[in-house]
C-alpha cells in the first residue's frame, strides 16, 4: 500500500491542475481551428498521391521532408529543417514483371523486396520449388538451383487473418497472452533475416528468390531484402499466386516464369536520411527551455502510398501544429515536431535524433529539459485514448485532459504499453513518451506494409479529430507547471 499512495496523491492533484487548465479559451480555439478550418487535405493528399511512397534514403522520402519542412516553415515556425543522420543506401523500384506464361497466361501479384537487387536481365524458365528443404539439401540441389527462379518457402496456410484489439473497445480486458498471440501473427520486422535457406540459395547462385505474403485475398505484405553484396534477387508474391503455382510443379504440371526486377540503388547523399524537425517556442521565462514534442514517420514502404502508415499521422502531427500556431498559442513551454525517417527499418531516425541530442552524459542537461514526446503511428483514424505504457502517475492527469473531448468521439486511457514505434527511442533514453490509442480494424490483417495501403483506408475527419486531440494534449503539458511524471515503460 506504500508504493500506491503517493501515486493516488499525484493522481488527484493532476486532476485538480486539469480542471485549473480547462478554463483556458486556448483549448476552446484548438477545437474550432481544428474542425472549422481545417487544413489536412492539402497535406494528407500531396504527401500521397502527389508524393507517394516514401521509402527511406529515397528521392521520394527526400522530396517529402523538403516540402514538409517547406510547410512547417510557411506557417511561421521557427527552425524548420532538416537534420541528416546516416542511413545507407536508398533505392527504387524502377520496374517489375511477373508473369507464368506456360502452361498457360497469369499476371502475377507481387513486389520486389525493398533494397532487393536487380535481376540480370529478364529470366523465363521453370521454377524449382524447394519448400521445406534443409539448408543441405539445398546445398546437396547444386547447379539445379544456378540461375534458378527459386521458391524456397513450403505452401502458404498461415495468414495475418486478425487485427489487434483495440483497448478502447468496451468490455476489453487486458489479455498480455492474446495480444502476443496476436503480435506473433504480425509481420516481422525489416529486414527479412537471411535464413540458412537463404544463404545456401545465395551460395549456389540462384538468380531471383519467389516467396509468399503472410497476407490474403491479394494483400500482399513486402518489407525488406538487406540489399547487401551478392544478396539474391527477391519477390514477395501474393500467397494464393504463389500456392498456384507451388501445386502445379508438385503435380508435375510443367509451369515456365517470366521475371524481371529492375532497381536503382542511390549513394551519391552520402548515405545520409533526413529527419524534419521545427518548433514553436514557449514564452515562460522559466520553463521555456523546456521541450515538448511530438512526432511521427514520414518513411513508408514502396508498394502503395503509405497512408495509413503513416501519413495520416504526419498529417496530424503538421495539422496540430498549424492549430496551435493558428490559434494564437503562447505555450509556456516549447512545443516541437518531429518527422522521423527509417522507423520502418527500426525506429533508426528517431534513435539517431535521441542519441545526438537527449542520450548519454553528454546530453544531461538537455535530457533533464525535456518534459514529454507524443508520437502517432500505430493505428488508423481518430484517437481514442493514449497507451499510458505503465505510468500510473499520469492516469488523472490525461484521464482529465481526455474527459472535455469525448464529445469528438475519444474514449479511454489505458496503462497498457504499446511498442514498435518512435515513442520507444525517448523512452530508452529516459523521457516519457506516449503513443494514442486507433483504430486497427483491417490494419494489420489490410494495410500495414501493403500493397492495399491507399488513400481509400483513411478518412480525413479522423486526421482533423486526431490533430485536435494531439494538439490540446502537447498545448496542455506545455502550460502544466511541473513536467509529465517520469515512469514510463515499454
Amino acid at each position: 500500500m506504500g508504493k500506491i499512495f503517493p501515486t493516488l496523491v499525484l493522481s488527484v492533484a493532476a486532476v485538480a491542475l486539469s480542471d485549473a487548465q480547462s478554463s483556458d479559451p486556448l483549448l476552446a480555439k484548438i477545437r474550432s481551428e481544428g474542425l472549422e478550418r481545417p487544413q489536412v487535405a492539402p497535406v494528407f493528399e500531396y504527401l500521397t498521391t502527389n508524393i507517394g511512397p516514401r521509402l527511406t534514403a529515397s528521392p521520394a522520402h527526400r522530396r517529402a521532408a523538403e516540402w514538409v519542412r517547406d510547410r512547417l516553415s510557411s506557417y511561421g515556425f521557427e527552425d524548420a529543417h532538416l537534420e541528416p543522420w546516416s542511413f545507407g543506401r536508398g533505392w527504387t523500384l524502377e520496374k517489375i514483371t511477373l508473369e507464368m506464361i506456360a502452361p498457360r497466361y497469369l499476371p502475377l501479384i507481387g513486389y520486389a523486396d525493398a533494397w532487393s537487387a536487380p535481376t540480370s536481365g529478364e529470366i523465363v524458365a521453370a521454377p524449382v520449388f524447394v519448400g521445406g528443404k534443409s539448408p543441405e539439401e539445398l546445398a546437396a540441389l547444386g547447379a539445379q538451383l544456378k540461375g534458378a527462379i527459386v521458391m524456397p518457402e513450403p505452401i502458404a496456410t498461415k495468414f495475418v487473418r486478425e487485427d489487434r484489439p483495440n483497448p478502447s473497445d468496451a468490455g476489453y480486458k487486458t489479455d498480455m497472452a492474446a495480444a502476443t498471440s496476436a503480435a506473433s501473427r504480425r509481420p516481422p520486422p525489416w529486414p527479412f533475416t537471411e535464413t540458412p535457406q537463404i544463404r545456401a540459395l545465395r551460395g549456389a547462385g540462384a538468380a531471383v528468390i519467389l516467396r509468399p505474403s503472410v497476407g490474403e485475398h491479394g494483400t500482399v505484405v513486402v518489407l525488406g531484402n538487406d540489399g547487401g553484396p551478392g544478396a539474391v534477387p527477391s519477390v514477395t508474391l501474393s500467397a494464393e499466386h504463389y500456392n498456384i503455382i507451388a501445386r502445379m510443379v508438385q503435380n508435375k504440371i510443367p509451369v515456365k516464369l517470366r521475371v524481371d526486377v529492375e532497381s536503382t540503388f542511390y549513394d551519391a547523399d552520402g548515405g545520409n536520411a533526413y529527419n524534419v524537425i521545427a518548433e514553436l517556442p514557449g514564452v515562460d521565462p522559466a520553463l521555456k527551455d523546456e521541450v515538448v514534442m511530438m512526432g511521427a514517420h514520414l518513411d513508408s514502404f514502396h508498394t502503395a502510398v503509405g497512408a495509413t502508415d503513416n501519413a495520416d499521422g504526419a498529417t496530424t502531427v503538421i495539422e496540430a501544429m498549424r492549430i496551435l500556431k493558428s490559434s494564437g498559442a503562447q505555450p509556456r513551454r516549447t512545443i516541437r515536431v518531429a518527422l522521423w525517417a527509417g522507423e520502418e527499418q527500426g525506429l533508426l531516425g528517431s534513435k539517431g535524433w535521441v542519441a545526438q541530442h537527449l542520450a548519454g552524459d553528454a546530453n544531461k542537461a538537455a535530457r533533464e529539459k525535456f518534459d514529454v514526446y507524443f508520437n502517432i503511428d500505430n493505428g488508423t483514424g481518430p484517437i481514442y485514448g493514449w497507451y499510458l505504457q505503465n505510468n500510473a502517475e499520469v492516469r488523472g492527469l490525461f484521464d482529465g485532459w481526455l474527459d472535455p473531448l469525448k464529445s469528438l468521439g475519444v474514449r479511454r486511457n489505458t496503462l497498457e504499453p504499446i511498442g514498435a514505434s518512435d515513442h520507444l527511442s525517448f523512452i530508452d533514453a529516459g523521457v516519457p513518451a506516449f503513443n494514442p490509442i486507433q483504430n486497427y480494424v483491417n490494419y494489420d490483417v489490410r494495410s500495414r506494409h501493403t500493397n492495399m495501403d491507399t488513400v481509400e483506408r483513411v478518412n480525413e475527419k479522423d486526421i482533423q479529430q486526431a490533430a485536435v486531440v494531439m494538439a490540446t494534449f502537447a498545448y496542455r503539458a506545455a502550460m502544466l507547471d511541473r513536467k509529465i511524471p517520469n515512469n514510463v515503460a515499454r
